[in-house]
């Protein structure tokens, strides 16, 4: 008996030196300063890691604090709000649904919710659950975000609204990432269910993980404990800005989760389904997640090879080095997120941070990446850095230019009264101008707290500033006809949106 203990023992010994033996010495002798000082380098409040290899736990941690200006740390129980790494939970919900017999992925969206209505007749009556969480039904990346993102608007009514928008392609030809897509998942899910999008992801998901601090909604996130605040680039400098209801969007991006919690989604989806060797998720609900249904964009990498990406249910797919690499970024106000899935390699890599301004969420990513293929150490950090550097100066130069242009005091030749009043877009609703001083006031009818401050610059265009810096700072052309204003176009940050809304005076 004494004999078979030690033999246990060795064994056990040596199952664990084999086990820290495949652990790259990236991770175990260079994460730390890696992450310390792209912390620094980026202005980053706080961070959290987590890498997974062979079932197994490596990495599970916080890194800086919570909110600027605090020494409150972040922990691997800390919450950040994960973006549009929801949607992989969403099409998961969809998936278990047709396992269960309850709808299949190729319906009608119709069939469902009878009264929703696309611009084209043929594609309402045509369009189908795989359409809608596959980001090919006909839109540009992001076109309709403007009018949803923090507005007051329902879920209903944003669906309503994204039905009115005229697709800039035609049905299935192209690939236009789609917000509102998954607001009518949501919406799929509960008529089906039964329950609501966030009651399903909870009963169905989160609670069989034992996701047990991972919050479904951004109403939930901000009555959390342990939560990691939102941060943001203002003239430069980090700022702290408010957490955001984006709960009309919740099945594109209103997750709230933890490292802890998210090395159980992660351990679950690299062991077919299954955690604690219970199978939670059936493998062919996962494989269904995984069919590869969009071409999303031929893709190049500072480094090393790949070619393509290709979108499924709520995951992107991307060729590496000779693997397929499932993975979801996401971001929301004030957050930036990974989560990377290479299933050949048993190998799962979350990152989460508290700003939206860093690519140092994809740097790390593939710094781990690269350091368990066995790949020579690259500085993405570096390399992403220098660009980014690149784009600021090229905006910090715009910035003056326009900044000089209103510090010019130039006149419009139209008196400021004439630009006030009410304007509409035909989808959107109302914006208003009021003259406040030398300049005008924007406000929106579905926006209450955001307002925009509008400064004259000349040619009949003025700048905007946004309330919310998050909405950026933009130049809006006003169309002046007979001397009488016409209409404005309205445009956000990127980040939000990159068509141009117009605006008819009323």
């Amino acid at each position: 008996m004494k004999n078979i203990k030690i033999t246990l023992v060795f064994t056990l010994v040596v199952l664990i030196d084999c086990f820290s033996q495949t652990i790259p010495s990236f991770i175990t002798d260079s994460l730390d300063t890696y992450v310390n000082r792209g912390l620094q380098q980026w202005q980053i409040p706080g961070a959290a890691v987590l890498v997974v290899k062979d079932g197994q736990i490596v990495v599970a941690k916080g890194y800086g604090v919570k909110e600027l200006g605090t020494n409150d740390k972040v922990d691997a129980n800390t919450l950040f709000m994960i973006g549009s790494n929801t949607k992989a939970f969403t099409g998961t919900a969809l998936a278990l649904l047709e396992q269960e017999g309850k709808l299949n992925l190729e319906d009608k969206v119709v069939k469902y919710l009878p009264d929703f209505k696309m611009k084209d007749e043929w594609v309402t009556q045509h369009l189908n659950l795989l359409d809608i969480v596959s980001h090919r039904m006909g839109l540009e990346t992001f076109q309709g975000d403007f009018m949803y993102w923090t507005s007051d608007l329902t879920a209903n009514e944003v669906i309503q609204k994204f039905g009115m928008l005229t697709p800039k392609y035609d049905f299935r030809t192209k690939y236009g990432y789609t917000n509102a897509g998954y607001a009518i998942a949501g919406k799929v899910i509960e008529k089906v269910s039964g329950l609501t999008w966030a009651e399903f992801v909870n009963e169905k998901i989160f609670k069989p993980l034992e996701m047990n601090r991972t919050v479904p909604l951004s109403a939930d996130f901000m009555k959390a404990e342990n939560i990691a605040r939102p941060h943001t680039l203002v003239d430069g400098k980090m700022s702290i800005i408010p957490i955001q209801d984006i709960d009309n969007l919740a099945p594109c991006g209103s997750i709230g989760s933890s490292i802890n919690d998210l090395s159980h989604w992660v351990l679950a989806q690299l062991d077919s389904g299954k955690y604690n060797n219970q199978n939670v998720i059936p493998f062919s609900a996962i494989q269904k997640t995984r069919q590869l249904l969009s071409i999303e964009r031929r893709v190049r990498h500072p480094y090393n090879k790949t070619h393509y990406s290709l979108y499924g249910m709520g995951w992107a797919f991307q060729d590496y080095e000779g693997r397929e690499i499932v993975m979801h970024t996401g971001g929301v106000n004030g957050f930036v997120t990974s989560v990377t899935l290479i299933p050949e390699e048993k190998l799962g890599i979350v990152v989460l941070t508290n700003t939206d301004q860093n690519p140092f969420f994809q740097s790390l990513k593939w710094e781990i990446i690269d350091a368990y293929l066995g790949l020579p150490y690259r500085d993405y950090d570096s390399t992403f850095y220098a660009g980014f550097i690149k784009r600021q100066e090229a905006n910090n130069k715009w910035l003056k230019e326009v900044r000089d242009s209103v510090a010019m005091n130039i006149k419009p030749e139209l008196s400021l009264s004439d630009f006030e009043g009410k304007y509409k877009h035909e989808v959107y609703g109302f914006a208003e101008l009021k003259k406040v001083g030398d300049k005008l006031e924007l406000t929106l009818e579905h926006h209450s707290k955001l307002k925009g401050l509008l400064e004259y610059i000349g040619n009949n265009r003025f700048l905007c500033t946004y309330s919310d810096p998050t909405y950026g700072i933009k130049v809006f052309p006003f169309e002046i006809e007979n001397d009488k204003v016409k209409s404005f176009d309205l445009y956000v940050d990127d980040f939000i949106d990159y068509e141009a809304y117009k605006f008819v005076k009323q």
